[in-house]
């Protein structure tokens, strides 16, 4: 996943023309005490629509303060009555979902249908943190010892801390922050600067839904904001997704500041094709994964290992497929959006000359695309590069943007070998039609999330998501029963209530058992 940290203001006449997006505080727009703001560009049309207050360390320890006063008076709230906010609340999102997809498509340039996704994803974890009441109830033992009960609670952290990347505005947030609410807790979100619209437009719709002013703030800002974050002793955990230099940084701070910590970084999923794969399911797969959001999400296939036997067979068919590709604004019929900045447009197509340089094979070249929108949008169109090296970095790079790889490999075993020894871990799928190589595939691969015959395999709500090796940072998984357990302390409790007539006096030795 990619997330920066930047510090990108303006003062000029124009900008002080722009809407401002605030912060949320107590339940209620707050303008902070800082004077700096940044652009909130619109993608497709290469203009900034708005502009967003950014936080200073006041600020956020305002949010902490208030935060921690609504969350003592949260946590002893009922479990029925934090479950009829999350109902509220999931169905309020349900039935207003397009509001915030045509949000997450202004500001960051998906698709509408791919911002629909994206919501439905973040749903199914609202829907799972409506069932806190099963999710959070400890165990008991009766007369472990005579007389003597032990059992256990699940309690909520206090206040925790959620730093979002640009690239999921709505879904990622609502990875974390409804199982965080649901348990409990008062959230502080430092979503990302360059899409933070949705982050308020959901805090305002959990105002509707009932909850508390306090529990839920949002505080926007660059890395005067996020290092606040971290450092705040009045918050007790941090949640991050973005790419790996960040989740290092970010997991190395706050663990030093005392704090429980999951940090999700950076991947190259790689999709390995066996000679026996239906080739016409692996071309669709290869474009849908590697193409959607422009690339722009850490689950994207980015490098296809494809055996020598079938390579130029799959390269021509996903030629074939990518010609009907259509970019172009995302409010229109198209397949594909904008990338998020300038910068980052510029910084993506900077590997399509790369790939030239070391040798590859430029099969489809999207800067080179007719969009269906605004010229001066930040475009770049879907990009093929056959015969990738593996010491280039188009192949060693998390590009984060529409360009697949295609690595010619003999076999099985050269391919696994591949991802094994690459520095991420996040996910990797598979097609094959044998199933003994895939099972071994499963067991052998060194990687968190693993798809077979399945592109994306984003685990659902019910299960957690995270990566292996430098793609995450901590020991708990997002959402799923890991964030049940990342958003509360255990505690155990021995009880013994004494019969006054069997009392048995003083002994220093260890319990006996009768």
């Amino acid at each position: 996943m990619s997330q920066t940290i930047e510090t990108t203001t303006d003062s000029t006449a124009e900008a002080e023309e722009l809407a401002i997006v605030e912060h949320w505080i107590g339940g209620a727009s707050a303008a902070g005490t800082g004077d700096r703001t940044g652009p909130v560009f619109d993608p497709a049309r290469g203009v900034v629509q708005k502009r967003v207050r950014f936080a200073t360390a006041a600020d956020v320890d305002t949010a902490v303060r208030v935060a921690t006063e609504a969350q003592r008076a949260w946590a002893e709230a009922s479990i029925a009555k934090r479950q009829q906010v999350m109902f509220a609340f999931r169905e309020l999102l349900n039935a207003r979902k397009g509001e915030l997809a045509e949000i997450l498509t202004s500001e960051h340039g998906k698709v509408l249908a791919d911002a629909g996704g994206e919501i439905a994803r973040g749903l199914e974890v609202v829907e799972y943190a409506c069932g806190i009441a099963q999710l959070t109830k400890g165990e008991y033992s009766e007369n472990a010892s005579t007389g003597v009960d032990v059992y256990t609670v699940r309690q909520p952290l206090g206040v925790v801390g959620i730093i979002s990347p640009f690239n999921f505005p709505a879904m990622v947030p609502l990875w974390f922050f409804p199982v965080a609410i649901a348990t409990g807790n008062a959230v502080v979100l430092k979503p990302s600067e360059k899409d933070p619209s949705a982050a308020i437009w959901m805090a305002e719709l959990f105002k509707e839904a009932g909850l508390p002013d306090g529990v839920f703030n949002v505080v926007h800002g660059d890395k005067e904001a996020v290092d606040a974050v971290l450092e705040h002793p009045g918050i007790s955990s941090v949640s991050f997704v973005g790419s790996t230099p960040i989740a290092q940084y970010i997991y190395e701070t706050a663990a030093r500041h005392g704090k429980r910590v999951q940090a999700l970084g950076g991947a190259k999923n790689h999709m390995l094709v066996l000679p026996d794969a239906d080739l016409d399911l692996v071309a669709d797969s290869a474009v849908n994964a590697g193409f959607g959001s422009a690339g722009e999400r850490c689950m994207a296939i980015s490098v296809v290992l494809a055996s020598d036997a079938i390579a130029d067979d799959l390269v021509a068919k996903v030629k074939e497929r990518m010609a009907g590709l259509k970019t172009g604004d995302g409010r229109r019929s198209c397949d594909m959006g904008p990338l998020i900045t300038e910068q980052h447009r510029d910084k993506v197509a900077t590997y399509i000359d790369q790939a030239s340089t070391d040798g590859a094979t430029v099969v489809v070249d999207g800067r080179d695309v007719e969009v269906d929108g605004d010229s001066a949008g930040f475009w770049l169109g879907p990009t093929l590069i056959d015969r990738v090296p593996l010491d280039s970095t188009v192949y060693t790079d998390e590009i984060f943007g529409p360009v697949l790889s295609i690595v010619r490999v003999e076999g099985y075993e050269e391919g696994l070998g591949i991802i094994n020894r690459g520095r991420y871990g996040n996910g990797t799928a598979i097609f094959t039609n044998d199933g003994g190589a895939a099972r071994r595939f499963q067991r052998e691969v060194q990687v968190g999330m693993v798809g077979v015959n399945v592109p994306i395999p984003v685990p659902v709500a019910y299960h957690s998501f995270g990566g292996w090796k430098a793609s995450m940072f901590g020991d708990a998984k997002a959402y799923g029963p890991a964030a049940v357990q990342f958003f509360t302390r255990e505690k155990a409790i021995t009880s013994r209530w004494l019969d006054p007539a069997t009392h048995g006096g003083i002994n220093l030795g260890f319990p006996q058992h009768d």
